[in-house]
């Protein structure tokens, strides 16, 4: 997102989120903010054929979905205070998910080592139950593919 749609989100004005920005710039590496060449504003402003930048001085900062989460710590409205207190909540309780799915983990394997140990041979019902952890523990960890890249990619730049 572009520094003037998230100034307006987060109820302030764009010299006031650029100043933020500036004033904590070991906040914002790469991977989360970076500022549009010349040649992408046109590019943006060609592929929208009204603009409402007109005559902006600087050329815009876009920040990634990483940016935009810092820029609810370093901002001081309201909307940003709200935003990085539900930020905060969200991670805790996701955090508390994953420990969660690992203590479930842990306990399937305890029962198939214990179901293993007890009848040295596998039956039908057995085999039938090592299915059952087998996809029992690829729901709680599934195989991590890399994900495509989505959103604004600066020139050159590849998945």
């Amino acid at each position: 997102m572009f520094d003037r749609d998230l100034a307006e989100l987060y109820d302030v004005e764009t010299r006031v989120l650029n100043q933020a920005v500036r004033r904590n710039e070991q906040r914002f590496p790469e991977d989360f903010m970076f500022q549009l060449t010349e040649r992408e504003f046109k590019n943006l402003i060609s592929q929208n054929v009204t603009s409402r930048w007109g005559g902006i001085r600087k050329l815009p900062l876009a920040f990634t979905e990483q940016g935009v989460a810092m820029l609810s710590s370093v901002l001081n409205s309201e909307t940003a205070i709200e935003v990085n207190i539900q930020i905060i909540r969200i991670f805790t309780r996701m955090r508390e998910m994953l420990l969660m799915h690992k203590d479930i983990l842990i306990k399937l394997e305890k029962i198939e080592k214990k179901l293993l140990k007890q009848n040295g041979r596998i039956n039908k019902h057995e085999a039938d139950i090592q299915l059952i952890f087998e996809t029992l523990k690829e729901l709680i960890n599934p195989p991590q593919e890399p994900r495509p890249r989505i959103g604004f990619r600066r020139t050159g730049e590849e998945d």
